[in-house]
């Protein structure tokens, strides 16, 4: 077996992230560890050169950063972004469902889910429960981490051409999953004996569903990674890591900075997604917080600073390279792929590639390419969006992988350590 310890970190991290809450909640258990403080946007931000902190916004987006030996103004800021939130199946507001003798779920497919993924699979229930206490409405997460739920596939006597005609599934139709027998489920009780409050307490939740399948090394020598939500933990992981590791030694001129947001495979358009205003706000008050009373201070800054977009890349599959671009077929394990669209899917340009090669030409680390073919529609991340909101010079990369947005996906072992590298580099550039 091959042994990777930083694929196993990963596996780790992606087993206590079932969903993006508590993803930012592993998130800055690491950051903590590392003595990282947490900031709150409702109250003023004392902060300094060296100084580490994270801010959290709604549970699923988190900004982390090492505040620069110099004002951002002149020493800018060196930034990796990723998102936390990975296509599923999510619980309506009223979830009971009783149908011909079974207890079922109502759920909704959440981002661009590959719904056969999710037929035949052991799942469980995870998120957060909002209930009022006595300072208010108070969110908790929740995991009932034992298998639940299933969505039962059509037995082939029943469905003759499933293998030549394919499965063509109705997410309202075919999706809702069984949990059980009889008709007297009430998933707020089971959440209230979960959670060890009254069920009259519980006023809101935001619940998905997720394999409860351990993520795990795979291949003849350990080279492969099994796990799901690969697509986007995988990035989030890796900047985590780069930015612990950072925090470790005496800061940079440049203040070093991770962002990770919610509801990016929906569109990143929410109050804590690329589109809202997390960043900025962040951005603004560290440049604040130096106080040096020089004009455009925010604006100076943006211009002096480099994003790195990582959202996870398309390897080329065996079974289906004609859907690849032939100069550009990145492969498992042999690094981090550059992602380039010349109508700005993504936000990579020459000059922001020639920055990242720079950054990390010292490191030993090897990338790779990814073009959308011509006659293929492109998909996008939060590069552009993040680029186009703040003026941040930007490029979007990502570890190759397959099965992406599938229920459990794949990557290479190798291309783990190579992507915590890279932006380990890139967060110490000058």
């Amino acid at each position: 077996m091959f042994d990777d310890a930083d694929a196993l970190d990963l596996c780790n991290f992606i087993d206590r992230s079932p969903t993006p809450y508590h993803a930012v909640g592993e998130v800055t258990r690491r950051l903590s560890q590392a003595g990282f403080s947490e900031l709150d946007e409702r109250e003023p931000w004392l902060l300094g050169p060296g100084g580490k902190h994270f801010v959290v916004r709604g549970g699923g987006s988190v900004v982390a950063f090492v505040v620069g030996a110099e004002p951002p103004t002149t020493g800018g800021f060196r930034m990796i972004g990723a998102h936390t939130d990975s296509p599923n199946l999510r619980l309506k507001p009223v979830p009971d469902v009783h149908q011909k003798g079974y207890r079922q779920l109502a759920v909704e497919p959440y981002g661009g889910v590959i719904y056969s993924t999710w037929l035949d699979r052991d799942l469980s229930i995870a998120g957060r429960v909002s209930m009022a206490s006595a300072q208010g409405v108070v969110s908790r997460l929740v995991d009932l981490e034992k298998p639940v739920a299933r969505v039962a596939q059509l037995a082939i006597h029943l469905n003759r051409g499933v293998n030549t005609e394919g499965n063509v599934l109705n997410a309202q139709k075919h999706l809702p999953p069984l949990l059980g027998i009889g008709d007297k489920s009430d998933l707020l009780s089971l959440l209230a004996k979960e959670l060890g409050t009254p069920r009259s307490d519980i006023l809101g939740f935001d619940l998905m569903l997720y394999d409860t399948q351990k993520s795990s090394l795979g291949g003849l020598e350990g080279e492969l990674v099994f796990a799901p939500r690969l697509d986007n933990l995988g990035s989030c992981h890796a900047a985590t890591r780069a930015l612990v590791d950072r925090a470790s030694k005496p800061p940079t001129k440049s203040t070093q900075l991770v962002v990770l947001y919610d509801h990016e495979e929906c569109g990143s358009r929410s109050a804590v997604g690329a589109q809202g205003t997390f960043l900025e706000a962040t951005l603004r008050r560290v440049v604040d917080s130096f106080d040096d009373h020089e004009k455009n201070g925010f604006e100076r800054a943006i211009a002096r600073s480099f994003l790195v977009s990582a959202d996870m890349a398309h390897a080329v599959h065996p079974n289906y390279a004609e859907v690849h671009e032939s100069n550009h077929v990145p492969e498992l394990g042999k690094g981090l792929v550059i992602k380039t669209n010349s109508n700005q899917s993504y936000a990579t340009t020459g000059e922001t590639q020639a920055r990242l090669l720079m950054a990390a030409r010292d490191s030993g680390v090897t990338f790779q390419h990814f073009v959308t073919r011509s006659d293929l529609p492109c998909g996008s991340t939060i590069g552009n969006i993040t680029a186009a909101r703040i003026g941040v010079a930007t490029i979007d990369v990502g570890a190759p992988m397959l099965s992406m947005h599938s229920c459990r996906e794949m990557a290479g072992s190798a291309d783990v350590a190579q992507s915590i590298r890279s932006f380990q580099s890139v967060l110490a550039a000058s």
